[in-house]
C-alpha cells in the first residue's frame, strides 16, 4: 500500500528541522569556507587579499599535498576494506550459540567507546620504538626489533591497524544486528537442499546484509577521512617525514601551525567535495546492488 501526503507542504514542514540544522551547520560553513579559500589571509586574520583560485592552483602544484591525497586514498581503502571484512567475520562468530556470547559482544564493542586520542595513546604505548611491547615480542619471537614509529612504512601500517581496530566495535554492532534479522527459514531450506556453510553465506546471508554493508561502507569512508585525526595526532603526529600525514592532518597543520588560512580553507573545501563525491558515487554504483527485504 502506497502512502501519500494530502497536504503538499506537510513533507517540507516535517523535514524543516533537519534542513535548518544542515543549512546552519553544514552548507553555510561550507559556503563560508569556499569564500575564505579565495583570499590570502594574514597570519592573524587582520588582512585579506582576494586571489581568486590561486590557493587551489598552488595546492595541486604542491607535491606534498598530492602525496597526502594519495596517502589518504590508500589509507581509506585499506581501513574500510579491512574493517568491514574483519568485523563481519567477528559478527558471524558472535552470532553463533556459544557460552558467554554476551560477554564477548560487550568486550568487542568497547574499543568504539574509547576516544580516538586514547586509542592513539594505547597504540603508541604498544609500538613505542624504544620500549614498546610489540617490539619486545618481535625480538623474542623473531630476533628483530622494528622501529615501528620511526620508519615511515611501518608507522603507516601501525596507523592503519589502529584506525581499523578503533572502528571495529561500531561495525560489529550493525553486522550483528543484521545477522540476527536474517531469515532462519531460508538458511534451513538451503541446508536441506545440500548447500554448505560457504554457499549459504554468499547466496543468502551476504545479500541480505547488503543494506547494512552499504551503510557501513559510507560511514567508514567518512570515518577514514575525517574521524581519524585524533588518533593520528597522538600516535604519529603525521610523521616520520610526513609518512602518516593524510589530508585531515595536513589541513590541521596548515591552518593551526603554519597559519595558511586561505590555503587551508581550500584544502578543507576540496576534502569536503571529495568525500561528498565518493558518497554520491557509492550511491550511484554500490547502492544499486543493495537488496532490501
Amino acid at each position: 500500500m502506497q502512502s501519500y501526503f494530502k497536504n503538499k507542504w506537510l513533507p517540507y514542514l516535517l523535514l524543516s528541522p533537519t534542513l535548518i540544522i544542515l543549512l546552519i551547520f553544514l552548507f553555510y560553513p561550507a559556503f563560508e569556507t569556499f569564500l575564505l579559500s579565495l583570499y590570502k589571509v594574514a597570519p592573524y586574520g587582520n588582512r585579506k587579499i582576494f586571489v581568486g583560485l590561486y590557493n587551489f592552483k598552488q595546492m595541486f602544484r604542491d607535491s606534498d599535498y598530492i602525496y597526502s591525497f594519495v596517502l589518504s586514498l590508500i589509507f581509506s581503502v585499506v581501513v574500510v576494506a579491512a574493517g568491514l571484512s574483519i568485523s563481519l567475520l567477528i559478527a558471524l562468530l558472535l552470532n553463533q550459540k556459544i557460552k558467554g556470547a554476551r560477554v564477548y559482544r560487550s568486550l568487542l564493542i568497547w574499543p568504539y567507546a574509547l576516544s580516538p586520542a586514547i586509542s592513539g595513546a594505547i597504540f603508541r604505548f604498544l609500538f613505542n620504538p624504544s620500549n614498546g611491547y610489540m617490539g619486545y615480542f618481535t625480538q623474542v619471537l623473531f630476533g628483530i626489533y622494528p622501529k615501528w614509529l620511526t620508519n615511515g612504512n611501518l608507522a603507516f601500517i601501525v596507523m592503519i591497524i589502529a584506525a581499523t581496530w578503533k572502528n571495529l566495535g561500531y561495525n560489529i554492532i550493525f553486522y550483528l544486528a543484521g545477522l540476527q534479522n536474517v531469515q532462519k527459514e531460508a538458511l534451513e531450506s538451503a541446508s536441506i537442499d545440500g548447500a554448505g556453510a560457504t554457499k549459504r553465506f554468499f547466496a543468502i546471508t551476504f545479500p541480505l546484509l547488503s543494506p547494512t554493508t552499504f551503510f557501513l561502507l559510507v560511514m567508514n569512508v567518512i570515518y577514514a577521512y575525517f574521524a581519524s585525526f585524533g588518533l593520528i595526532d597522538v600516535l604519529t603526529e603525521g610523521g616520520p617525514a610526513n609518512a602518516t600525514t593524510i589530508l585531515i592532518y595536513r589541513l590541521y597543520r596548515d591552518f593551526f601551525i603554519n597559519s595558511r588560512v586561505g590555503y587551508a580553507a581550500a584544502e578543507s573545501f576540496i576534502l569536503f567535495l571529495l568525500v561528498v563525491g565518493i558518497t554520491v558515487l557509492q550511491f550511484k554504483t554500490t547502492g544499486k546492488k543493495v537488496y532490501y527485504q
